[in-house]
């Protein structure tokens, strides 16, 4: 058994206010997780207007398979969210 973990890193800029932030967020989080069958949550900068970090998790038995998982998640948010911008991601197996 592997578990993949993915931190995704988000730039919101123009929000102004915690509520816009968590409303986009709660909007990605909601779709992702419909989308791709994962564990997901915003699990840092919690208090920061135009920053968000996003943490997914996965199981299952091939690496490869829950490599591309994630990266399908990164090009998800690429193609279907172009008010939040990627900053930056990181991608682990344990």
């Amino acid at each position: 058994m592997h578990v993949a973990t993915c931190q995704i890193k988000l730039g919101l800029e123009g929000v102004q206010s915690l509520k816009e932030k968590r409303r986009i967020i709660k909007s990605i989080i909601s779709r992702l997780s419909n989308e791709f069958n994962i564990a997901i949550a915003e699990v840092d900068l919690n208090d920061v207007w135009q920053s968000a970090l996003i943490g997914v998790a996965t199981v299952g038995n091939d690496t490869r398979v829950l490599h591309s998982v994630m990266e399908n998640i990164i090009s998800w948010i690429e193609r279907n969210r172009p008010d939040v911008i990627l900053v930056n991601y990181t991608i682990e197996f344990r």
